[in-house]
């Protein structure tokens, strides 16, 4: 870790004497002019101790202002004992519910507002289609959905684009569908409902009374049993007759207890970005190390360069080898090659590793998969690792997405490398996960 912090001292040194003014217009060119713009929401944290709770940086607790739940498991066998604890619910931190703004499209419904859902219990649902917290929280939305939906809950879909492509209608068309998502989406994509909440996290969950009074705020992956008491009591509240509706919640997944106690070098690995625009944000800002180890990375913007793996690799960051296009919110193969000769690695502690991938603008490819220089074995394969073709375990990318590319049965360390021979192979993002058993979430059409 000293090394990579010597390595960023020098980086500073070095670009902000010739690139500060235009690499602060890099930054803050696509970003929202808002102190909560979606950047804040995955900032690496000064220290990587690895989350209680949560798979990567979103943070899981549950915002300060929001009280205790209403209810316990016992109470809520009763609709009687749910009434009757209601009116230990407070209300000094409530606020109206803003209205929803600036939409470029809705998806399984038409336009909606609000205002219009007086009377109703709404839980406002801020997502993007890429993020692993999000997609974790799915299986219970629908439940709670085909639960609630003929007692007063709404459930309005907010996506809020993190990468510019999840902005395209017809990708957040597609995950909806795969994810089996039927509830109301808008389109977010300017940011403007993202901006009246004050939302700062990918996944954030909003309970609207039907005063439409925001009663409620969890951000993040968990806290499903006190969420679920919420709506109940909230829909009893408005009049709803539940007695016959179960209150149990299914069990969360269960967290590695190792990820827990390993120390901060070994522990879960943090969120890592291929683009500038994340990386020059944490170099500026001094709050983190950037996420790509190489001096070199920060020296050639929208260019390609031919890079040179270092070979000693530490968790949290991601090296690369060979001629790459380094862009704002990814890292591009730049050129064709036979033996997947050029290839990007990083060293990581989890359970499950998945990378938001994508084609760029020509057909469909192959990323080679390799861990610790090996292979991939079948047992350590994420669901979109493929085992049919000559030159061993690939992922085919066939769209702009999440892929799940590891799954692993204990917490461990492990070195993973991805190759391609087009020069078409985009990364964006990975993120990892500490989850007792690999990955707990279906990750696209494959899972």
């Amino acid at each position: 870790m000293a090394q990579v912090r010597q390595m960023l001292d020098k980086s500073l040194a070095i670009v902000l004497i010739g690139l500060l003014v235009p690499l602060l217009a890099a930054c803050t060119g696509n970003t929202p002019a808002s102190d909560t713009a979606p950047a804040a929401a995955t900032a690496p944290p000064a220290t990587f101790a690895a989350p209680a709770e949560s798979a990567t940086e979103v943070p899981t607790a549950t915002a300060e202002s929001a009280p205790e739940a209403p209810v316990t498991s016992e109470a809520a066998d009763s609709t009687q004992d749910v009434i009757h604890d209601i009116v230990r619910i407070p209300t000094g931190d409530e606020r109206q519910v803003p209205e929803i703004r600036d939409i470029a499209s809705w998806i399984n419904s038409e336009p909606l507002t609000f205002g219009e859902q007086r009377g109703k219990v709404v839980l406002v649902d801020f997502w993007t289609y890429t993020c692993i917290n999000c997609i974790r929280t799915f299986p219970f939305l629908k439940v709670w959905h085909e639960k609630y939906k003929d007692h007063g809950l709404v459930i309005v879909g907010v996506h809020a684009p993190e990468f510019d492509f999840e902005k395209e209608r017809d990708n957040v068309v597609r995950a909806t569908e795969e994810f089996g998502i039927t509830w109301p989406v808008a389109q977010d994509n300017e940011m403007g409902t993202w901006r009246a909440f004050n939302n700062r996290f990918w996944p954030a969950k909003y309970l609207v009374d039907a005063e439409g009074r925001i009663r409620y705020t969890h951000f993040g992956e968990g806290s499903y049993e006190e969420t679920e008491l919420w709506i109940r009591s909230l829909l009893i509240e408005a009049g709803a007759d539940l007695s016959r509706v179960s209150a149990d919640t299914a069990p969360e997944p269960t967290h590695s207890s190792a990820a827990g106690a390993a120390s901060p070098g070994l522990g879960l690995t943090r969120e890592l970005y291929a683009g500038y625009e994340r990386n020059l944000g944490t170099l500026l800002s001094r709050s983190a190390p950037p996420y790509v180890a190489q001096r070199e990375y920060f020296e050639n913007r929208d260019s390609e360069y031919n890079y040179q793996d270092p070979g000693d690799y530490e968790n949290h960051f991601l090296y690369i080898q060979g001629l790459w296009r380094n862009e704002a919110e990814r890292l591009v193969h730049a050129r064709s090659t036979d033996g997947y000769e050029d290839y990007l690695a990083t060293k990581f502690f989890a359970t499950s590793v998945n990378a938001v991938m994508a084609p760029g603008e020509g057909e469909p490819l192959k990323v080679r998969v390799l861990l610790d220089d090996e292979p991939i074995s079948p047992e350590n394969a994420g669901v979109d690792v493929m085992f049919d073709g000559p030159d061993g375990p690939y992922i085919f990318v066939d769209g702009w997405r999440l892929y799940n590319i590891v799954t692993l049965a204990e917490f461990e360390g492990h070195v993973l490398k991805l190759s391609s021979n087009s020069p078409d192979f985009s990364l964006f993002a990975y993120t990892f996960g500490a989850y007792e058993g690999g990955e707990p979430a279906k990750v696209g059409p494959n899972g």
